[in-house]
Order: structure tokens, then C-alpha cells, then sequence
């Protein structure tokens, strides 16, 4: 999540100077709203899950469809970029629904239809800007729907709820220890150029609190060995510091606050996405080999 995975303060909007970037700090918004409405999406997430577990598909489905409108909103306002819209929002959900029946198959083969139809989409254009609008649209498709097709293969295996609240509660670990250990001790900044804020004390922090929650998720939803937390935890909280600060980059190449302002208190959704996109596949892999589905 965009809100300080490893950092001393609840901003990645710092100013492209690399300042402190008081305006742009998450405090500054209504941080009480902001909580609320996260305990809210996550009462949704839980009460689906623990009723009728595919719904998570749907919610991941409709996530992506939010999120992706979100990032094509602000490439094209803020870099004029033409992007393959349809192409990239009907074959995300394909890619997403089609990974329930028929696992990384459904993925690929509704990747490459997509691919085939961004060119095809785009071509009626004409040639100026083709590259950067083509590969724009791509950047999109893999970095989010592909990404959460693998989120959604979560909640497939008969204990899928338990895949999905382990991989849930890492990623939330990973955000609250991060803001927690850069508030109390975050004095050295860990990339100064993307993301200010971030330091490495708050990932310290981060790396203790989802290793601890990995592995505590593991033994009890999951039943297995407490310590394949030990490598699950560490591993998902760096793609969850990526995550964050890939969507930094964008929004300082942009030179906007943030994609959206799509949740009350939040801005858009993909600050509440980036950590858990990025972190998705990784997630899925790692369990898989860990922890073989039951069947």
C-alpha cells in the first residue's frame, strides 16, 4: 500500500524535489475517515470470504477494473498518452475470471488476446505515439489485472480463504510496521529519490511484523510449518515495498498527488492496491510451493 510500507510518515507525494512535502503528506488528509473506510473494506473482504470464498474473485475483479480506469485517467491527462482502454479492461477480466476454471492457461491465453487486440486498438490511430501508447497500455495490463489474476488463483484451492488472509495479513503487516518503527525511529532515508519518506528503519519495521504475521497466519489458517514464515514474510514485504514505490515513480513522472480519488480519505484505490498488486504472483508462487493446495 501507498501508505508508508517502510517510512517515518504517510506520504509518497512528496514534492519531485525530494523534500518533506508537508502538503502532500498523507496526515494531511482525514486520517480518521481513512481508517475507517480501510476497517470497512476489510469487514467486506472478510465476511465474503468466510461466507462464499469465490466472492473474493469478484471483489479482485471489480478492484482491477477501479484501479485500471484509475492509472489510464491520469497517464492521459497528465502525458496526453491514447491508451488501448477496451481492449485492456474487457481482457483483464478475462484474464481474472478465466483463472478460476482453467489456473495460469486462462491467464496466458487471454494475455496474448489482449496484446493482439491493444495493437489492433490503437492502430486506427495512426503511427505518432504509437510505441509510448502501446507500451503504456502494456505496462497497465501486466502490472495490474495480470498481477491480481494470481490473487484471485488464491482463493481457488479448498483453502483458499485461509491463502488469501495470509497473503492479506502479511501485506497489512508489512504497512503497519513500516509506518510504525518510520514514525518512532525513521532517520535514514531509504530512496531519497523516489520516495522521501521511506526509511530503512520503517522497513526494519516492516520486515519484523510480517515475518511475525506470516508466520502466525501460516500455522493457524494454514496448519503448516510456522516457519516457512520466515521466508514467505520477508520476501512478499519487499514486493510490497516495490509495489509502493513503483507507484510512487509514476506519480512523480506524472507529477500528480495521486491516480484517483475514488475511496473517502484514501485518494485512489491503487494506494490501497500497489502493495497487494505487486505482491500477488509472489504471494500465489510461494505458497504454492510451500504449502501444496489440498485437494
Amino acid at each position: 500500500m501507498a501508505e508508508d510500507v517502510a517510512g517515518p510518515a504517510p506520504s509518497d507525494a512528496a514534492p519531485p524535489s525530494g523534500g518533506s512535502g508537508g502538503s502532500g503528506s498523507r496526515a494531511g488528509r482525514n486520517l480518521p475517515l481513512a481508517i475507517g473506510v480501510a476497517l470497512l473494506m476489510g469487514a467486506v473482504i472478510i465476511v465474503a470470504l468466510l461466507t462464499v470464498r469465490q466472492a473474493w474473485i469478484a471483489i479482485v475483479a471489480v478492484s482491477a477494473v477501479i484501479g485500471t480506469w484509475e492509472v489510464f485517467g491520469a497517464l492521459n491527462r497528465a502525458a496526453g498518452i491514447r491508451l488501448s482502454r477496451v481492449p485492456v479492461l474487457i481482457g483483464g477480466q478475462a484474464m481474472i475470471w478465466l483463472s478460476w476454471p482453467f489456473g495460469t492457461e486462462g491467464i496466458l491465453a487471454s494475455l496474448l488476446v489482449t496484446v493482439l487486440g491493444c495493437f489492433v486498438w490503437r492502430m486506427r490511430l495512426g503511427a505518432a505515439g504509437f510505441v509510448r501508447d502501446v507500451g503504456a497500455s502494456m505496462l497497465v495490463l501486466v502490472w495490474i489485472p495480470l498481477c491480481m489474476a494470481f490473487g484471485a488463483m488464491l482463493v481457488v484451492p479448498p483453502d483458499g480463504t485461509g491463502r488469501v488472509l495470509t497473503f492479506l495479513i502479511i501485506v497489512v503487516c508489512s504497512d503497519t510496521g513500516g509506518y510504525a518503527a518510520g514514525v518512532l525511529f525513521g532517520k535514514h532515508p531509504m530512496a531519497p529519490k523516489v520516495s522521501p519518506k521511506k526509511s530503512w528503519e520503517g522497513l526494519a519495521g516492516s520486515m519484523v511484523l510480517g515475518a511475525a504475521g506470516a508466520s502466525l497466519s501460516i500455522m493457524w489458517l494454514l496448519g503448516s510449518t510456522w516457519w516457512y514464515g520466515l521466508i514467505l514474510g520477508p520476501v512478499l514485504v519487499c514486493t510490497a515495498v516495490i509495489g509502493d514505490l513503483v507507484e510512487s515513480l509514476i506519480k512523480r513522472d506524472l507529477g500528480i498527488k495521486d491516480m484517483g480519488q475514488t475511496i473517502p480519505g484514501h485518494g485512489g484505490l491503487m494506494e490501497r492496491l500497489d502493495s497487494l498488486v505487486t505482491s500477488a504472483p509472489v504471494a500465489w508462487l510461494l505458497l504454492f510451493l510451500l504449502i501444496p493446495p489440498m485437494t
